[in-house]
């Protein structure tokens, strides 16, 4: 059967995968958007019209990414998926020696397993069996420069990220059984609500440790960043090209500071190590004045 073409994207209340689900809707894609509240689900219907259908995915639960799955399944009646965003994702931040252990366990379900579940209920429907008719459908991976270098205090997420990276390069390999192309796009500082988030943490759990100084230039530097971030709609383009490309790069890289990313992957590791660290005063004349 053919048709409009046809993407699932996570995490489609608001920021990127907002962004995405509208861009995607206006050159005529029909978009399943994934969110996890009925507010949302309502909202996203009125305000980006019949091209958008909503529909309930928590990645963390496997039984609801399946019940997202036979709902488009059933929307597709019978045609190929044509692409899955895997966009859902959240930033946890604080210091390794002092994070609470089930914040790294959140962080890393969310933003590398939950992918996985999505991805293992999506694949047929992209292609990934033996009896598929019809064009093979393509992932796209929302990364993150984070994904290249690590920053201090904000590990979890880097974490997660460089884990996405070797989940985006490992799935395209397994996938060329199918025909199936995954790529990542990573962005650096984008205008979205996950930067706001940042204000919701806690500083005053780590009021009491060597790195509360660190802890709260972080986190003004993370608003920061943010609040002067790339427009969301930048990413929502790359998408569109990383869907529609017949050979697109496997990472696209998507920051208002090209130069310092730039360097940050020429400079050798030590040199980076002292500026990072200098700049946040993690050094031990800061530990002892």
């Amino acid at each position: 059967m053919s048709g409009p073409k046809s993407v699932v994207i996570t995490g489609a209340s608001t920021g990127i995968g907002y962004a995405a689900a509208d861009y995607l809707a206006a050159k005529g894609w029909r978009v399943f958007a994934g969110v996890r509240k009925d507010a949302d689900a309502q909202r996203l219907s009125e305000m980006l019209g019949e091209a958008v259908t909503p529909v309930m995915i928590d990645v963390t639960d496997m039984e609801s990414c399946r019940a997202a799955g036979e709902t488009v399944r059933a929307a597709l009646d019978g045609a190929a998926l044509s692409g899955l965003v895997n966009n859902a994702g959240v930033a946890v931040a604080g210091p390794l020696l002092h994070l609470p252990v089930e914040e790294m366990t959140t962080q890393l379900d969310i933003n590398v397993t939950g992918q996985l579940r999505v991805t293992q209920v999506f694949a047929p429907l992209l292609g990934a069996v033996r009896d598929h008719a019809g064009p093979k459908g393509r992932i796209v991976n929302i990364s993150s420069v984070a994904g290249f270098n690590a920053a201090p205090l904000v590990t979890p997420y880097s974490c997660s990220k460089f884990a996405l990276e070797a989940f985006t390069q490992g799935l395209r390999r397994e996938l060329m059984l199918y025909g199936i192309d995954v790529v990542a796009i990573n962005p650096g500082p984008i205008a979205t609500p996950i930067w706001d988030k940042a204000e919701q943490m806690d500083p005053a759990q780590y009021e009491h440790t060597d790195f509360a100084p660190a802890v709260a230039r972080i986190l003004a530097y993370m608003l920061k960043r943010g609040r002067d971030g790339l427009e969301p709609e930048v990413v929502a383009e790359a998408i569109f090209r990383a869907l529609t490309d017949a050979k697109p790069k496997l990472n696209t890289v998507l920051t208002p500071e090209p130069f310092t990313q730039w360097l940050l992957g020429v400079l050798p590791g030590r040199m980076t190590d002292k500026m990072i660290s200098g700049r946040l005063g993690l050094t031990p004349d800061k530990l002892n004045p």
